[in-house]
């Protein structure tokens, strides 16, 4: 493939990313200016965001695999349609339930969206170098989407209006509608059927997670609301495992799961999502503003450091130090260093429970460490949990990744929540999921990527296991 299409195909599945993670944080700063604009009541407000992330954990698996089936452009063009028609709905919205409703759809654009933009690198870049390379800027790109969104959030409700927090996704998702026609439209999977059985488990069963999830995150762990949607989410994932060994193209193939590098990766990945994904920003927003005072737009210059160094450590590092050495080292490594820093976050929090302290030393210094440790173990995980992944199973596996990510970041925040009464609590806690994970990940298979070499017809470029 040359050169300019794999520009191309990186610029698109990148910019689709940055949305989709984005819009997870991005109200949480407008949520005042859109209750003052539409009469929310204090129990619904909490929607605008929860919404958006039930029906996205929900759909991911299912969106996952219709990239398979009906091709990776296809589904990402419906997947951009399914985001950026409720945005605009959304950012009109003259009521609450009007809002609450595009928010959900905007979430299943979300989950047909985001499976594809990873499957559209796999199954274009062959595995090496090349392919590591962009992995990491689609790695990078997630984590600033995720860290700038109270920054974007507020930048734009205090120039313009809460309303472009949504709108801004109309040209962007044009423009990349546009960019998605030089894109190889891709082989369709020979099934033309959909598991529909397993489509119905999957999405009610993490559907159900989601929403008992956000139901502990108000009332506690113990509300009827609460044990009921779990209890009906183990039951119907369970129902799911049964199911996905009978069907003749299941949803989720138990074939990925029999790899390790797919089985104990996405694991790993579960972890992670558990710190880096909502976790850090939510309760480091809330140790900047209520501890050391900060006002909200400084909260999201405060995120800065994080989003710089973890894009020249994933960026610039990392890609060359998967050329000599084994994918599971980096991933171990890079679980230590961000262990270390969230045990000195956790140390200074625990310090300052009232005010005071200072961002510089208490904040930036921690900072540091946990960004080294995100950019060095976010590529390598992703590679592990793609590679050697048959094309046709391709969409499956990236529905499966973010899947991970969502439900670790949803379970985690809730779980952290409930069981931690402070704020250095919660990063302690953080501290010891990546200990964890920094040994767990040892029992990864090896792999390396082979430098770019020339290819005869039909013999893609992977990268080496042993």
């Amino acid at each position: 493939m040359g050169v300019p299409v794999v520009r191309v195909v990186l610029a698109l599945a990148c910019a689709a990313q940055f949305m989709v993670v984005l819009d997870v944080s991005v109200v949480n700063v407008a949520l005042p200016a859109v209750q003052d604009d539409l009469g929310f009541t204090d129990a619904g407000l909490p929607w605008v965001a929860g919404a958006y992330t039930l029906a996205f954990a929900g759909f991911l698996l299912l969106g996952g695999r219709l990239a398979d089936l009906a091709g990776a452009r296809r589904t990402f063009l419906a997947g951009l349609l399914l985001f950026c028609l409720p945005s605009l709905v959304g950012g009109l919205a003259a009521a609450p339930g009007v809002l609450v409703a595009a928010r959900a759809a905007q979430g299943i654009g979300a989950a047909v969206l985001a499976p594809a933009t990873l499957t559209i690198i796999t199954t274009t870049i062959p595995e090496g170098p090349r392919r590591t390379r962009a992995l990491a800027v689609w790695t990078a790109v997630g984590l600033v989407g995720g860290a700038s969104g109270n920054l974007v959030g507020g930048l734009l409700t205090e120039t313009l209006s809460w309303r472009w927090i949504l709108l801004v996704n109309v040209p962007v998702g044009l423009a990349a509608a546009v960019l998605a026609r030089r894109v190889p439209a891709g082989r369709r999977a020979r099934a033309r059927r959909l598991d529909v059985p397993g489509a119905v488990a999957a999405t009610a069963g993490l559907t159900l997670l989601a929403f008992g999830v956000l139901q502990a995150e108000s009332r506690g762990w113990a509300d009827v609301r609460t044990a009921g949607a779990l209890g009906g989410a183990v039951a119907l994932l369970g129902a799911l495992a049964r199911i996905e060994t009978r069907a003749a193209d299941p949803l989720l193939p138990p074939r990925l799961l029999r790899s390790r590098g797919v089985g104990l990766g996405n694991v790993l990945m579960l972890l992670a999502g558990g710190c880096f994904q909502v976790p850090m920003w939510y309760f480091l927003t809330l140790y900047m503003q209520d501890v050391l005072g900060l006002s909200a737009l400084e909260t999201g210059l405060g995120f800065l450091p994080h989003t710089l160094v973890t894009m020249l450590v994933g960026l610039q590092v990392t890609p060359r130090l998967m050329r000599r050495v084994d994918d599971r080292a980096l991933v171990a490594a890079g679980a230590a260093v961000a262990a270390a820093g969230f045990l000195w976050q956790g140390a200074a929090a625990g310090l300052l429970t009232q005010g005071g302290g200072s961002y510089v030393r208490d904040v930036l210094g921690p900072a540091v460490l946990v960004s080294v440790g995100g950019g060095l173990l976010n590529t390598p995980l992703t590679a592990t949990v793609t590679a050697g992944v048959a094309g046709a199973d391709a969409g499956a596996a990236s529905g499966l990744m973010n899947t991970a990510k969502q439900v670790g970041g949803a379970v985690g925040l809730a779980a952290l929540a409930a069981a931690t009464g402070t704020y250095g609590a919660a990063f302690l806690a953080m501290s010891v999921m990546l200990g964890v994970m920094a040994v767990a990940s040892l029992a990864l298979p090896a792999r390396r990527d082979a430098p770019d070499v020339p290819r005869r017809s039909g013999q893609p470029n992977e990268g080496s296991r042993r």
